[in-house]
């Protein structure tokens, strides 16, 4: 941890140790007992004891506490903060229309393509929430149930067609209130604070054993709040019907049957908005705009500020004091 210094014109006082220093190896110097010999060979030979080495060391000492000590005079700082994150994720399930009518192409590159696409941006963006997946036409299904792995998540989105429908493996039209219904039935023992099913579908609910504002009463009972897409343009919108021998697609027009009368009302009765997007653009902008209404509760705590690091170098600075006092009256005691 890096270290800061509050008043770091004491530390100026470290270069008063230098003359201290020099004024004590002179001093020791000059006081030294001397005797006069005619020869010091035989004393040479004489084995240095470790009491003779060691008499430097109490000023060795002095001069590291008394170094220790100006240091805490120049407030020795270190930085410090505290943080508490405290993430709650918010149970999203996407409910999307995969009708035969979701391959029309008025939204480009057509109605579902642009459906997946911006509905994984929108994964991606929310990685602390759980989100799953339900698909319907005349029935609906669980693609993905909640999840917080999203690799997947959008792996199994990405394989979502209207081929279902065309190919007869579920039953034809848009039975919107069961998928609405589906969607409710796997948040309603969700222990988030906030639950939210997106709606998305291009056409009229047709079939289906329950009626969109029977499943949007459910969905207010258990809490959950229903955001609705209308996709598609109104009026007449052309759609391939049949590939002529030379290779060209004979197209026709048909009457959208988009009704957003129903889907306003779900969003009501459950706190949610409707939405209505004619192009890839426009969802992405009905997607950002619930991303921001329905943002992740984050509670982060931070506080910055200085911890006082003094303590440890007083600490070892009265420690040396005291090691040099009990050397010198003790083990390193000289006897004038």
């Amino acid at each position: 941890m890096p270290l800061s210094f509050s008043q770091p014109a004491f530390l100026l006082l470290l270069l008063l140790l230098i003359p201290y220093i020099l004024w004590y190896l002179l001093q020791k110097k000059r006081h030294d007992a001397s005797l006069t010999v005619s020869t010091t060979i035989d004393m040479e030979r004489l084995p240095r004891t470790m009491r003779v080495r060691l008499q430097g060391l109490p000023f060795i000492l002095r001069i590291v506490a008394l170094s220790l000590l100006i240091l805490v005079l120049a407030r020795p700082q270190t930085p410090y903060s505290l943080n508490e994150r405290e993430t709650e994720g918010i149970d999203i399930m996407l409910t999307m229309d995969i009708s035969a009518s979701m391959s029309y192409s008025d939204v480009r590159p057509n109605r579902i393509t642009a459906a997946k696409e911006v509905a994984c941006e929108f994964i991606n963006g929310r990685p602390n929430d759980n989100i799953g997946l339900i698909l319907f036409g005349g029935e609906a299904f669980t693609k993905c149930p909640l999840t917080t792995d999203h690799a997947t998540l959008t792996g199994l989105l990405a394989t979502a067609s209207c081929q279902l429908q065309q190919d007869g493996i579920i039953a034809p039209g848009t039975a919107i209130g069961m998928g609405l219904a589906l969607a409710t039935s796997h948040l309603s023992d969700s222990k988030t604070k906030s639950k939210v099913v997106i709606l998305l579908t291009d056409g009229a609910n047709n079939t289906g054993e329950i009626q969109p504002l029977m499943a949007a009463d459910i969905a207010r009972e258990k809490g959950v709040r229903v955001y609705t897409i209308l996709l598609g343009g109104e009026g007449e919108v052309e759609v391939p019907v049949a590939m002529l021998p030379n290779g060209e697609v004979y197209t026709t027009k048909v009457a959208a049957a988009a009704d957003s009368a129903p889907l306003k009302q779900i969003a009501e009765q459950t706190g949610g908005v409707f939405y209505k997007a004619d192009s890839k653009d426009m969802l992405k902008a009905v997607y950002k705009d619930i991303d921001k209404l329905e943002k992740t509760k984050l509670r982060t705590l931070h506080h910055s500020g200085h911890y006082e690091a003094y303590q440890p170098f007083l600490i070892a600075a009265l420690l040396c004091l005291l090691i040099e006092f009990i050397l010198h009256q003790t083990y390193l005691r000289r006897l004038p």
